[in-house]
């Protein structure tokens, strides 16, 4: 009799153990912070192995500085702003509470009107707002090629868009390679040969000066 009464008394225990560690993890994944990476073949990681691209470099940066986060990798190359917009709504899965929002280099490359490109970025940060998600917008800078007129709409479309919807601003994807007044051949070794995309090692300095909006992003989320 003592045996059974042992027993059920081990095995009351166990089950209430095994309540609050399941409490525990639960509170544990509601405190990860979700976010969602759009961009194109700069947030994906184009010629790198996985673990040397922006959104594992990023996610180990942030970890590396206690914090729990899960970044969903929501690059895809060649994407332009069009591309971003047409398929944020079905990236943005319940659980993400914020975005990182990278686009517009391929809408230099091709030319693209930067009236096209505000009205897809804008759309980007209207879905965001409706779904009252917090957002980091990260700029581009437009070649002088293209002529002045086009390369002030632009490079404005950034700055003017974050102050519209209240999200946060980084001028760049590479301020990190320019932060330290780099000359432009010094870059050269930050970068793959195709010299547009980031090799590992830049790609992890992109990440020191992408970090740390990062972290205001998380903080945003948690307020």
């Amino acid at each position: 009799m003592l045996r059974w009464i042992t027993y059920g008394l081990s095995g009351g225990l166990s089950k209430a153990l095994a309540g609050m560690l399941m409490l525990f993890a639960t509170g544990a994944a509601a405190d990860r912070v979700h976010i969602l990476a759009l961009g194109d073949s700069l947030t994906q990681g184009y010629g790198l192995i996985e673990e040397e691209g922006f959104v594992p470099q990023l996610r180990a940066w942030l970890t590396a500085r206690g914090h729990d986060v899960r970044i969903v990798n929501g690059g895809v190359s060649g994407d332009t702003t069009a591309g971003g917009l047409a398929r944020v709504e079905w990236s943005l899965t319940p659980e993400i509470q914020a975005m990182i929002v990278t686009l517009g280099g391929n809408d230099l490359l091709r030319g693209i009107d930067p009236a096209v490109s505000r009205d897809n970025v804008e759309g980007i940060l209207k879905v965001a707002e409706a779904r009252g998600l917090e957002v980091l917008l990260i700029g581009m800078q437009a070649p002088g090629n293209y002529g002045p007129e086009y390369k002030a709409a632009f490079d404005a479309l950034y700055p003017d868009l974050a102050q519209t919807y209240g999200t946060l601003y980084l001028e760049s994807f590479f301020a990190g390679l320019t932060q330290d007044g780099a000359a432009p051949a010094d870059l050269r070794a930050f970068m793959q040969a195709d010299g547009i995309h980031p090799n590992a090692q830049g790609v992890s300095r992109i990440v020191g000066a992408v970090g740390p909006m990062v972290e205001a992003l998380i903080e945003r989320v948690a307020d």
